[in-house]
């Protein structure tokens, strides 16, 4: 919480923790569900004797379309590439601007790279984002899953989609996370990957803070 006068750390006083994750990887692999808690641990944000909110952010919004599921920073048509690079900008420059605070993205430039190349065949340049996100302690998060679970995890899902008909093709979420791999191993972000499978979201949790805690993931 933010005070009227804002109090000098004192001698010795502990860091806050910074941290920064991006969640990513294909439909189904419960990275929303892992955003959640992850977003509320204390080893990640620090501890809490309350509950209040704090930044979950994701380019799944679909905000570049007046009509639900329609095309934003990952989907984004070709004459929107301007439209989705400012709208980057913004938020790094937003990250920028508040640095010493954690944030937990669901999903951001990994998706829009396996969209962009997957089904418009084009190489989406992220060099420059990935440039001002390495100093704010921004980290990846790759959440995959065995192939052969992704049927369980559609039933799972359909309980509560308002939009059931885009987990039809099983075969698709098993090519993306391929995708998905290739491209985080080109990343210049330190990462990580986490096994999903058999309701692993708990465990994944648990991992995602581990992995911060001991490799100073939560300070910048």
């Amino acid at each position: 919480m933010c005070s009227a006068e804002p109090r000098q750390p004192q001698q010795g006083a502990s860091r806050k923790p910074c941290s920064k994750v991006i969640l990513e990887d294909t439909w189904l692999t419960f990275k929303t569900e892992i955003a959640f808690p992850l977003n509320e641990h204390p080893r990640i944000v620090g501890p809490r004797r309350y509950r209040y909110h704090s930044p979950l952010i994701s380019a799944e919004w679909c905000a570049f379309s007046n009509y639900p599921w329609g095309r934003g920073l990952i989907n984004f048509a070709p004459a929107e590439e301007a439209l989705a690079t400012e709208t980057y900008r913004t938020w790094a420059r937003l990250f920028e601007l508040l640095r010493f605070y954690s944030c937990i993205v669901d999903r951001f430039h990994i998706s829009a790279q396996v969209y962009q190349w997957r089904v418009l065949g084009r190489q989406l340049d992220v060099g420059w984002l990935e440039e001002r996100l390495l100093p704010l302690g921004f980290r990846l998060v790759l959440c995959t899953r065995a192939p052969d679970s992704f049927g369980a995890a559609r039933e799972k899902r359909l309980a509560v989609s308002g939009n059931p008909a885009q987990y039809d093709d099983l075969g698709l979420f098993a090519a993306e996370q391929a995708l998905f791999r290739e491209f985080t191993r080109r990343s210049h972000l330190p990462s990580m990957e986490v096994e999903v499978s058999h309701d692993g979201v708990n465990r994944a949790v648990e991992q995602i803070a581990h992995w911060f805690e001991t490799t100073g993931g939560l300070y910048i």
